[in-house]
């Protein structure tokens, strides 16, 4: 098993990734961070000691923050501070979104600024380590004073209240702990608010969602070159000519990534000469739509980089000059906002994506039988797969409005803008699920096209994706049950097959 090390600093996206995708991973807390932590721990002592109110340390919380907390309640303030806070409601996140989380709110702490115990920090890193899985409902945050219900629960559990996964196999925290060899946390004075003040369950759904959107931006080229393919269209719009005079790298990552598909190309070489002006936009634009998907993406990825290893607590500590001080730090409009333009980049992709499929399925624009069945009439064909693309498709235009422009005071009017950054993360994430089902249909219908023109081999990375799916879904004679080959085919795209054959055919291609 392979062993992560936080430092607070140095966390990558791409040691994350694993984790999104189930993988275990062993957890170390490097030694320069532990010297930190344990350096701010101790001013936190020293300032509850002497007894002076100190916000987050010996006060209430939010609009009760002038109510003063004495020395012999602060343990039993963190635990009402925690339980008051698992007000979360729905569905359980996926338990790979939690141990993201999990990861990501440690990371957070050792910067040293957030002056928790060693002890407390060691019991983390344990329980994830273990496969100590929190039971944390989706719902409930709107982003501002840190994902307090979420993460509550996420804390809660650490203490031994309410549910957790062991094994995939839910169960009373407390028997899981129990199960594991585990002792329930108890929170010392600045504890409780330390592990639930961040944002660190945006950043988890965000984290998964990039990655998806990553391995969504290398399948929609190689998807869109099988169309070409598939329609006879033309590569001369891939020309670096072009890229040269718009200026976007995602422009020339996209050209790069179409050629390389429809290298050795045998079809586009059988119609170089024909007398067919121009191809439509869904297939002579991609440079630019595609190209502002990258672009977009290259964004969010900019800032979620920096994110994972941001401090998001309150109030933070400052060792070296001795100061505990009270700001924003918990506040995730920087999240919130890139996490809709991602939102709203993937809805283009598939926007774009289905109309290409309507170009394959409409005999009026392809030329090829309609709806891609050998005998239309007696068979509709590909016919419900487009409207199903479309219906996925208008569905995210109502996920793309931005949530980052909707705020609602809470707290008694103190936390009064918020940022409903969960909620731009959990619409980013359900709008790429759409996207896979829609890109799935799109490959279904261009496989099913190359069909009815296949004694000529299509390009290294098209003829690669087409031969991928036909170990899963045969052409289609005659209409049959639909369902399972549009799920297979998106089992292949979601979990990295599509890209790796593609990559294996054709070379490395640009997210």
């Amino acid at each position: 098993m392979k062993t992560l090390t936080l430092d607070g600093t140095s966390l990558r996206l791409e040691d994350l990734y694993p984790i999104a995708r189930g993988e275990a991973r062993a957890l170390s807390v490097s030694k320069a961070a532990r010297a930190r932590v344990a350096k701010a721990r101790a001013l936190v002592e020293d300032v509850v000691a002497q007894g002076a109110p100190v916000y987050g340390l010996n006060t209430g919380f939010g609009k009760l923050k002038g109510v003063a907390i004495a020395a012999e309640d602060l343990e039993e303030l963190q635990e009402n501070l925690i339980l008051s806070h698992c007000c979360g409601v729905g569905e359980p996140m996926p338990l790979d979104e939690v141990r993201v989380a999990q990861v990501l709110r440690l990371n957070g702490l050792v910067r040293g600024h957030s002056g928790l115990s060693l002890e407390l920090v060691d019991a983390l890193a344990a329980f994830f380590e273990r496969g100590f899985v929190p039971v944390v409902p989706r719902k409930g945050s709107v982003g501002a004073s840190g994902d307090l219900a979420p993460l509550a629960h996420m804390a809660a559990a650490y203490m031994g209240h309410g549910d957790a996964f062991v094994g995939g196999k839910r169960m009373r925290a407390k028997a899981a702990l129990k199960k594991l060899g585990l002792a329930p946390v108890r929170l010392k004075a600045r504890e409780g608010l330390a592990l639930i003040n961040g944002t660190e369950i945006i950043k988890a759904v965000g984290v998964c969602a990039l990655a998806r959107a990553e391995n969504l931006s290398k399948a929609a080229d190689a998807l869109a070159a099988l169309t070409i393919e598939a329609l006879l269209g033309s590569q001369k719009p891939f020309d670096d000519r072009f890229a040269e005079l718009k200026g976007h790298p995602g422009h020339f990552a996209v050209s790069r990534n179409v050629r390389k598909c429809l290298a050795k190309s045998a079809v586009l070489a059988s119609h170089a000469e024909c007398d067919r002006v121009q191809d439509p936009y869904s297939l002579r634009c991609v440079p630019q739509i595609h190209g502002a998907f990258k672009t977009a993406l290259a964004h969010v990825r900019e800032v979620l980089a920096r994110e994972i290893n941001s401090v998001t607590d309150n109030p933070i500590v400052f060792p070296d000059t001795q100061e505990v001080v009270s700001a924003g730090q918990f506040h995730g409009q920087p999240l919130s906002m890139p996490l809709d333009y991602l939102g709203i980049a993937l809805a283009t992709l598939a926007n774009v994506s289905e109309r290409r499929i309507e170009q394959l399925v409409n005999p009026d624009l392809s030329h090829l039988p309609a709806f891609l069945t050998p005998k239309p009439g007696l068979n509709s064909g590909l016919m419900i797969a487009q409207v199903a693309a479309a219906a996925l498709a208008s569905e995210n235009k109502g996920l793309a409005h931005p949530a980052s422009v909707d705020t609602i005071p809470t707290s008694a009017n103190q936390e009064d803008h918020v940022s409903m950054g969960v909620t731009a993360a959990r619409k980013a994430l359900a709008i790429a699920e759409n996207v896979e089902h829609v890109l799935a249909i799109e490959w279904v219908a261009a496989a099913q096209a190359r069909e009815f023109h296949g004694e000529l081999r299509a390009g290294k990375g098209a003829d690669a994706a087409h031969r991928l799916l036909r170990t899963r879904v045969k052409p289609l004679g005659r209409d049959r049950f639909l369902h399972p080959d549009l799920e297979a085919a998106r089992e292949l795209l979601a979990s990295g097959a599509l890209v790796a054959a593609v990559e294996k055919a054709a070379g490395p291609l640009e997210a």
